[in-house]
């Protein structure tokens, strides 16, 4: 026996989506996939280090000191050794010798009426610090009294800047080496300075 068809029913048509509706979802879609963009990215930023002291001596006296590029060895105590070119000229270059090895500094801004220096790290070692760059100033003032302020400030980047990177080379390191690095030199110059 043949059972008997079914009535038919038409199938209701859809329209066709317009450009202009699939032009805003793709829109849509991008931008709901850039909002999401920060959360993803995990890569370094920028971090800053600065330390300050009051010296009793004349600015005059601890510029002498702190602004000779080649001369951070005689009064900072972590710099085992020095070897520079070019004196104080932009361009010029020291090797810096640390306990765990070199890294090497070039001279970018040289400001002896303004008391100013300032330098980036040329060539890293994330042994002997554990940065991958720098740009750092040195500036001395006159704070009165026979006295001077001396700032030492950086902006750098963490020795890994992979996504995850180990503890010895991540931002927190990277700003307790910069710290201590500036710390141990600003006070090893208020001694020298002093006479201490």
């Amino acid at each position: 026996m043949i059972s008997p068809a079914l009535p038919s029913r038409p199938v209701p048509s859809r329209p066709l989506p317009t450009r202009r509706a699939l032009c805003r979802g793709l829109c849509l879609a991008f931008a709901l996939l850039l909002a999401g963009a920060p959360a993803l990215a995990h890569g370094p930023t920028p971090q800053k280090a600065e330390v300050e002291v009051t010296i009793a001596a004349s600015s005059d006296a601890v510029w002498k000191l702190a602004g000779d590029f080649a001369g951070i060895g005689g009064w900072h105590p972590l710099v085992k050794a020095v070897k520079a070119k070019g004196g104080n000229a932009p361009g010029a270059e020291r090797v810096l010798v640390l306990e765990k090895g070199e890294i090497i500094d070039s001279l970018d801004e040289y400001d002896a009426g303004g008391r100013s220096l300032g330098y980036r790290l040329g060539t890293e070692n994330v042994e002997a610090l554990p940065v991958s760059f720098y740009t750092a100033t040195l500036t001395v003032a006159d704070a009165g009294g026979g006295k001077s302020r001396v700032t030492w400030a950086a902006r750098f980047y963490r020795g890994d800047t992979g996504n995850f990177p180990p503890d010895e080379l991540n931002d927190e390191a990277a700003i307790a080496a910069m710290t201590a690095f500036f710390e141990a030199g600003l006070n090893g110059l208020k001694a020298k300075a002093e006479g201490k």
